[in-house]
């Protein structure tokens, strides 16, 4: 346009039309990549991996390459375009970790295809990009470090045909996206690259600590090459490098070869980046409490309470705006190399000074510790709860010492203990209640709440593991110090009464728990009355082992008693009443009632899924237990399908390795078992006993209780001489956990006795059977109702092999001593004097073998 005096001229420039992009060819060799650096080492799962996915003709390939941050995706998506450079006419990488940054990369490679385009708004541009990938097929495209799937949705709807790889560090939501999963290299891959990259310049480097170096640095590949470039200009060794790293970690991990590029280093832009960040002072304190928490899915919520709302935005989007974290609506993740720099104390860092560090500490514990409040570890509905905050409390435990414990880490331990515990991760359970309880006693100031829980959780957890040689001295020495401290009648005392008493029963020691449990009751309601809540817990327990010392008689009038009680006090859904209606169920269960207890068991099922839902342990439990009610009533499909069901939920809410998912695949083949159908239920005891070792270990109570079952199952199927290894090896297992008397040990013992008679070798079975005898008389006394029912045994034994008169002689002893001690009604006595009616009424002269006569097995 030209202005004069007195007149406006306009000048119009004609463009030449542009071609339509159909039309518009690749250029040979036009390509934008990352150059080839010949460092690539291992990857050839991966590389196969994608091969095979992005080996489809005709509709888009697009596959997903998901992994942390720094393990190596972009690097895996370069190294698959230059292999295939001759498969393709054209490859493109375009960074999308926005969608305005993919925008950018499709205007980027309209250009770069037409010139011409170059002038033209950049919609037009982006619009140009996408419609060349849609009319042309012999290309790749990049999507690199792509933030969420969501962002690539556009592009992928519009594009049919070429080959597309992106890369993210999101796991999920690919849909119906080809996934493969990056981890960190292995351990000889990330000593390759190490190597690699030092030789080059150094190649007569002494290595020799290069593995543990890497084993250090997590095996990530982008802190393996900036520790090799390192180690080889320096002249240092990997051991050095260690011995840096651990006194100064975060100069190491900003410290970058000459020539490196500095903006590739671990750490070198994050101080530079929390210098911008000043002006929002809530950005660097709220990474600094980030840092104690794993570095994935840290929950949103835990921060609620840290910042006020607007302080809180402001961090999260500005620390997310210059990538210091990962940001989702409910979850922020921060690279764990992150994470080691920023709690590392360092004076000359005014973001890392060491009394900040130590307060995002307690702020981290403190806000861990507010969330599980809000938590029950009973309620299924808590459970997401606990295992999005589990990964974050661990993470606090491992990166603290624990002897600077504070109260309120002592407090989240024993939380966290008590959640795994329930969960079946004793293992983890015992470590943090152990530290919890250790921490207690070494502060001087602790609040006493505070140690007898961590003790008194510790001996629960000690329990559930089987560890009774260990649960029941501690809560011995925790009671008598509780006696000391608050008294015979303070709380604390009466609830580890209970335990104790519980802990004996565990152990079968039921002559030391029922008189605890019955002084409990009686205490109790002294203390609270009849209608205290925790005098119908204590009246309950002292029914469940009354049931247990096979007087169901007594456990069923108390069950039914404290029902009628509950129900009065708590009302009919209270999940106290409910437990006990299902505990009366059971103990028509243990006398062979099918009729009763299946008339109990399916009304509670119906209320417990109505008032605790269907994937409640206690729901599922009794599900469970009605399940067996129809195998003894003899209704086997109905029992095996119920089994079944019960363990899928089991496994989908509590987990495959749970120890009720574990306990309920032995319920199915005992109910194959019970069918008649051995073979099935062998194959299921065989998995079932596998599993248990694999979980909890050979030496758990389970473990060793599935063993037996499918030691019985191999002498029902006359498999003898796998049963009597199995009966041997765990013999001397349960002995060693629970004692040689004990009731189950007893019963693994006399399942050897049975095997051996079985196979023909009756002297053995004499023998063993006279050693079980020996051991009940002498640890327990010669009038014990296990020292009788094992006598019985033996003198079926000296009958099996002839010795009418030794067999006689016993069973009149045993028979007086029965009827003496336990009563003319007792199982015990009735069958003692069965077997000793059938002994007198063979006639040895003519009877062509032994009478048949009953043991008693104690189980």
């Amino acid at each position: 346009m030209q202005v004069g005096d007195y007149n406006t001229q306009y000048n119009n420039v004609l463009r030449a039309p542009l071609p339509a992009m159909e039309t518009v060819p690749a250029l040979p060799g036009l390509s934008q990549l990352p150059p080839e650096t010949g460092l690539f080492v291992g990857r050839s799962g991966e590389l196969e991996q994608l091969e095979k996915a992005l080996s489809v003709s005709g509709r888009a390939a697009v596959v997903a390459v998901h992994g942390l941050g720094g393990v190596g995706k972009s690097t895996l998506a370069a190294q698959f375009a230059h292999l295939n450079a001759a498969r393709f006419e054209f490859r493109w990488w375009v960074t999308a970790d926005s969608p305005a940054a993919i925008d950018g990369g499709l205007a980027e490679l309209a250009v770069a295809l037409l010139p011409a385009v170059i002038d033209l708004p950049v919609e037009e541009r982006i619009a140009l990009g996408v419609r060349w990938l849609a009319t042309h097929d012999k290309w790749l495209l990049v999507l690199d470090n792509l933030t969420a799937p969501t962002h690539a949705a556009p592009l992928l709807e519009r594009v049919r045909s070429g080959t597309i790889i992106i890369t993210s560090r999101q796991s999920t939501g690919w849909r119906d996206l080809t996934a493969v999963p990056l981890d960190v290299l292995a351990p000889g891959e990330a000593l390759g690259l190490l190597e690699r990259i030092v030789q080059v310049e150094w190649p007569e480097a002494n290595l020799a600590e290069g593995e543990r170096l890497c084993a250090e640095l997590g095996w990530l590949p982008l802190a393996v090459e900036q520790a090799a470039a390192y180690i080889a200009q320096t002249r240092i060794t990997p051991a050095r490098y260690l011995d840096l790293l651990a006194q100064l970690p975060a100069r190491m991990f900003t410290a970058t070869a000459e020539g490196g590029d500095a903006q590739r280093t671990i750490g070198r832009v994050w101080r530079v980046t929390l210098d911008h960040l000043v002006s929002t002072p809530s950005a660097g304190q709220l990474l600094r409490v980030l840092a104690w928490y794993a570095s994935d899915e840290i929950p949103r919520g835990l921060l609620d309470d840290i910042f006020t709302e607007p302080d809180l935005l402001d961090a999260v989007g500005r620390l997310a705006a210059y990538s210091m974290i990962n940001l989702t609506a409910d979850t922020i993740g921060v690279h764990r190399l992150v994470q080691a720099v920023t709690r590392t104390p360092d004076d000359a860092d005014p973001h890392r000074h060491p009394e900040d560090i130590a307060a995002a500490c307690v702020v981290a514990t403190t806000a861990l510790n507010d969330a599980v409040d809000e938590l029950d570890h009973r309620t299924p509905s808590s459970w997401p709860g606990y295992r999005a905050i589990q990964p974050h409390a661990r993470a606090l435990f491992d990166r603290t010492a624990p002897d600077v414990d504070t109260e309120d880490m002592s407090v989240l331990l024993i939380k966290m203990g008590v959640y795994l515990d329930s969960q079946g991760d004793t293992a983890s359970a015992i470590a943090y209640l152990t530290r919890a309880a250790q921490g207690s006693e070494r502060r001087h100031d602790s609040d006493q709440s505070t140690t007898l829980g961590a003790f008194t959780n510790l001996a629960n957890a000690y329990l559930a593991a089987g560890d009774l040689d260990r649960a029941i001295p501690l809560i011995e020495s925790t009671l008598a110090k509780t006696l000391i401290e608050y008294g015979s009648d303070d709380r604390s005392t009466q609830v580890l009464r209970n335990n104790l008493a519980n802990a004996y029963k565990s152990a079968g020691d039921l002559e030391r728990a029922i008189p605890l449990l019955e002084a409990a009751v009686a205490d109790r309601e002294r203390l609270w009355g009849l209608d205290h809540p925790d005098t119908l817990v204590a009246r309950n327990n002292l029914a469940n082992a009354y049931r247990d010392a096979r007087d169901f008689s007594r456990a069923i009038e108390l069950h039914a008693s404290v029902v009628a009680d509950r129900t009065r006090v708590l009302g009919a859904d209270h999940p106290a009443t409910l437990n006990s209606r299902h505990n009366l169920a059971h103990g028509y269960l243990g006398i062979g009632d099918a009729e009763k207890a299946k008339a109990l068991y399916i009304p509670i099922v119906s209320d417990r899924i109505r008032v605790l839902g269907p994937d409640h342990r206690d729901t599922l439990g009794s599900q469970h237990n009605l399940a067996n009610t129809f195998r003894l009533e003899g209704d086997f499909m109905r029992a095996i399908r119920l089994h079944k069901s019960v363990l899928s939920r089991y496994i989908e809410t509590l987990g495959a390795d749970h120890p009720d998912a574990l306990n309920a695949r032995v319920s199915i083949a005992n109910t194959y078992r019970s069918a008649g159908n051995l073979a099935q239920a062998i194959r299921w005891y065989e998995s079932a006993a596998a599993e248990h070792v694999r979980v909890l270990g050979d030496d758990h109570l389970d473990a060793l209780r599935s063993q037996v079952s499918l030691a019985d199952a191999y002498k029902e199927k006359g498999n003898l001489e796998r049963a009597i290894q199995l009966y041997e090896s765990i013999s001397k297992k349960i002995g060693s956990v629970l004692g040689l008397v004990h009731p189950e040990t007893v019963y693994a013992r006399s399942g050897l006795v049975a095997a051996c008679a079985s196979m023909g070798d009756l002297k053995r079975g004499v023998t063993l059977s006279e050693a079980i005898v020996a051991d009940c008389a002498r640890l327990l006394g010669a009038t014990h109702v296990r020292t009788l029912t094992t006598q019985n045994n033996l003198a079926t034994a000296y009958a099996t092999i002839g010795d009418r008169k030794r067999a006689i002689a016993l069973l009149k002893s045993v028979d007086a001593d029965c009827s003496r001690v336990l009563g003319s009604g007792h199982p015990t006595t009735t069958d003692v004097r069965k077997n000793l009616e059938a002994v007198l009424k063979a006639d040895p002269r003519t009877a062509p073998s032994p009478p048949a006569l009953k043991s008693r097995h104690l189980a």
